[in-house]
């Protein structure tokens, strides 16, 4: 489908030399004819008017009707009364755009329900109060705002988000202890080198845990990885004898939804000062609780040895790209400098946006709406699948809106998926969570976060038969 340019006519870059040998029409005429033989015209893409292109190019109106009109009984341009100059279809390059426009579309999703993870539901995004704090933004903010900035981010953003992590999650946070940054991947892109660079050289990681994306993060870094095993208490301290920095999600655990048990909290802090190590905290969802109050962040217990890390990607939306860092005194420096280096800083009006969201109390209720949502969805689930298969154990449903399904033992669970897939409903593996052995019965994640509740019950009940065991 072509580009369609609003105003009078798209900018187009062709350019007349007034003292070559050719003709100015005659150079119009090639310059056009081999952007459209190379693709850099698309077919069906709208040229501009002749008037707007005779303003641009300082030329007459007439020289380039002119020149329209030879290419269009060449057979390059196509024109209609009351329409727009347009490339005509199949004059470019064998008839087709360039390789940049000929990517293959994605997969549709899958028609019945898609259990994909990690995502909240794209169609709850705050549009209204989104728009509204932009505006905000730019009809308050001062010149001076508009320039670079400070790396670490807008001053004003990190007020307030020191004020808000200190009231809802107990955090030990000055707005000079926070750095603002694009979302968990760019948070951990600068972390880890700093910690690096500190002498620290393998970072642990729960097991389950964290995807491939950590780990290519830390061998970027050049930093191994040491999976630490999880149980019903969550990281087991006990695993961390070869390294000096852990990532962990203590308040619901990705992806066995454990919390992080007190005495555990305690060993781990008592093994971060011991071993001159930090803890880096995931807080990933931690808004989202069902079973009881949010339990709070581990910082709180330990500023000097807990790396906070949060992001608006699941109470807002992952496009916003937008997180933060609280960190220790001692590795702000390297962060700020790391910052700096990587982008100078992120969006000044986003930021901004943010903030004017959270101070007004939109946010707020922004999250008291979908989390009610988000719980009722935990319900249907759990409704459907005590319906359509009651002996498989199901946990990780204490916060946030994911799942996880214990298969019977003996299940091929790359076959279920794959079956699943062909009636319309997308399942997603644990297998790949892990780290070395996994456990004897495979498990599926189930997210429910972009998953209406209309389309939970359509496809548990549509998979029902293949969530039995072997035999039965």
């Amino acid at each position: 489908m072509p580009v369609e340019w609003a105003g009078f006519g798209p900018e187009l870059l062709v350019t007349i030399d007034r003292g070559g040998a050719a003709g100015l029409r005659t150079q119009l005429e090639d310059a056009l004819r081999e952007a459209i033989r190379t693709g850099r015209l698309a077919g069906e893409e709208k040229l501009p008017s002749s008037r707007e292109l005779a303003r641009a190019l300082r030329l007459s109106r007439g020289l380039v009707q002119d020149c329209y009109a030879q290419l269009q009984a060449e057979g390059y341009l196509t024109s209609r009364p009351g329409s727009a100059t347009r490339v005509a279809t199949g004059a470019t390059a064998h008839g087709t755009p360039p390789p940049a426009h000929r990517a293959d579309p994605p997969a549709p999703p899958p028609a019945v329900a898609d259990f994909r993870t990690g995502v909240p539901d794209l169609g709850l995004v705050p549009r209204d109060d989104w728009a509204w704090a932009v505006r905000e933004a730019c009809r308050t903010m001062p010149n001076a705002a508009f320039d670079y900035g400070d790396a670490t981010g807008q001053p004003r953003l990190r007020e307030v988000l020191a004020a808000y992590l200190t009231r809802v999650r107990a955090v030990a946070a000055a707005p000079d202890d926070l750095v603002v940054c694009a979302g968990m991947a760019q948070a951990l892109s600068l972390i880890l080198p700093v910690l690096r660079r500190a002498g620290i050289e393998a970072l642990a990681v729960e097991n389950p845990g964290p995807g491939a994306s950590t780990a290519e993060q830390a061998d970027a870094s050049g930093m191994r990885v040491v999976p630490v095993p999880v149980d019903a208490d969550g990281l087991d301290p006990g695993g961390l004898r070869d390294a000096r920095a852990v990532l962990v999600t203590p308040a619901h655990q990705w992806p066995t939804g454990v919390v992080l048990s007190g005495p555990r909290r305690q060993e781990l802090i008592a093994w971060a000062r011991d071993r001159d190590g930090f803890i880096l905290e995931d807080d990933y969802d931690a808004e989202f609780r069902y079973d009881r109050d949010p339990v709070g962040s581990l910082q709180g217990l330990a500023p000097d040895r807990v790396i906070s890390l949060g992001t608006v990607s699941k109470s807002l939306a992952p496009a916003l790209r937008l997180g933060w860092i609280v960190a220790p005194e001692r590795l702000r420096p390297g962060l700020a400098h790391a910052k700096r280096l990587t982008d100078r800083g992120s969006p000044a009006i986003d930021q901004l946006a943010l903030a004017a969201l959270m101070e007004s109390g939109r946010y707020d209720r922004h999250l008291r709406r979908v989390r009610a949502e988000y719980a009722a969805r935990r319900a249907v689930l759990i409704r459907a699948l005590a319906e359509h298969a009651p002996h498989l154990p199901v946990t990780g449903l204490a916060a946030g809106f994911h799942a996880v399904v214990t298969l019977p033992a003996g299940a091929d669970e790359t076959a279920l998926i794959e079956r699943a897939r062909e009636r319309g409903v997308g399942l997603y593996s644990h297998a790949g969570l892990w780290r070395g052995p996994r456990p004897a019965r495979p498990r599926l994640v189930l997210g429910f976060g972009n998953t209406s509740q209309r389309a939970i019950g359509a496809g548990i009940a549509a998979i029902a038969d293949l969530l039995q065991g072997p035999g039965d």
